[in-house]
């Protein structure tokens, strides 16, 4: 009787535990098909909604000024922003197609001049003697140069060449996140992002849930502002003073000032070559006037940053710093957000273990 009882619970165990094998099985299948079908726009969505949430405090103040017409406000949002991308983008191409074709006319025509190599180079261990050959030969024979630099010539613009090709592809990514982005701020006075977003962190946290997607909504802000922000402004302001002194490539070398402040580097690797750059080929006057333009502009970051970053947000600014930094440099300029956020959320995570576990004693 009892092992005709365990024989019967036994089936009974085993059907519901394959059919339940079989339900999660075929829902970890659905999902990763999901996934597969939706791995190309799965970026793109990721900055829309990053764009969406860092624009939707300005989008409210436009849409006030339209009189509440969402629509419209969202329209007039996504046409600015890619104007503000498209515009930058054009003239950028522009300065580094008209570099090149500067460069190489002069190589054509012979008159691309470089000046003999110091007498101290030679006297540098192992590099001095061969790099002050190659730099005389330069100096003498610019195509004999450039024959020798060939086999490292090809292989720079292969490399260039797939940089132009990512660099493509990642605006045309954009320019959909930005439509994406308009697509959410015009459905937002409904509500509806905003009710998933809590549902979703309710049902993963009921306790902390909406404070939880307040916080990755605030951080997201913050990054935005305190990094991205500060970034495009000491990038857009040192970009305006290399057009007003004549720099060439000046698009190119605002676009590297921008890298350097997005990676947290800062823009002197770029002003203090243009600095040293102007004292030989640009007039007293404005080489020093540079100078002394560059020096407010290289600490500039430091005086943003404190106020932005972390602004409206109760997590330490060094929390969210270090996860933007590690972010950055495990995803790129998405990870900034990314880690930022899980960073935040982690450790607002640990404070509530922690307090839970000292309230409990």
């Amino acid at each position: 009787m009892n092992d005709s009882n365990l024989s019967t619970g036994d089936n009974i165990f085993f059907h519901r535990s394959l059919e339940a094998t079989i339900r999660i099985g075929l829902l970890l299948i659905i999902t990763v098909w999901c996934l597969k079908i939706v791995g190309p726009f799965i970026e793109p969505i990721i900055w829309g909604i990053i764009i969406a949430i860092a624009a939707h405090p300005l989008y409210n103040r436009l849409r006030e000024v339209l009189g509440n017409r969402h629509k419209t406000a969202a329209t007039l949002f996504t046409f600015a922003f890619l104007i503000i991308m498209i515009v930058p983008t054009v003239l950028l191409t522009d300065t580094l197609i008209g570099g090149i074709k500067m460069l190489v006319d002069k190589i054509k025509d012979g008159s691309l001049s470089i000046p003999p190599p110091p007498e101290s180079l030679g006297n540098i261990m192992l590099i001095g003697e061969p790099l002050a050959k190659f730099w005389l030969l330069a100096s003498e024979n610019i195509h004999s140069a450039l024959q020798q630099l060939s086999p490292v010539l090809k292989v720079i613009g292969s490399w260039l060449l797939s940089a132009a090709t990512g660099a493509g592809i990642a605006i045309l990514r954009f320019v959909v996140a930005i439509i994406i982005a308009g697509i959410l701020l015009a459905n937002s006075s409904g509500g509806g992002g905003n009710r998933i977003a809590r549902a979703i962190t309710h049902r993963l946290a009921p306790e902390k849930g909406e404070d939880f997607a307040d916080l990755a909504e605030a951080t997201v802000r913050s990054v935005a502002n305190g990094i991205l922000g500060v970034a495009l402004i000491q990038s857009l302001l040192a970009g305006i003073s290399f057009m007003v002194v004549g720099l060439p490539a000046a698009g190119l070398w605002a676009l590297l000032c921008l890298i350097l402040s997005i990676a947290q580097i800062g823009t002197g690797p770029i002003l203090i070559p243009v600095v040293i750059y102007l004292f030989y080929n640009a007039d007293t006057f404005t080489a020093v006037a540079f100078l002394i333009w560059s020096i407010p502009l290289s600490l500039i970051d430091n005086i943003l940053k404190p106020i932005l970053l972390g602004r409206g947000v109760k997590t330490p600014m060094a929390i969210i710093f270090i996860g933007a930094i590690g972010g950055l440099l495990n995803s790129g300029v998405i990870g900034l957000f990314i880690g930022a956020v899980t960073l935040a959320l982690g450790y607002e995570l640990f404070l509530l273990w922690l307090n839970a576990e000292t309230s409990s004693k």
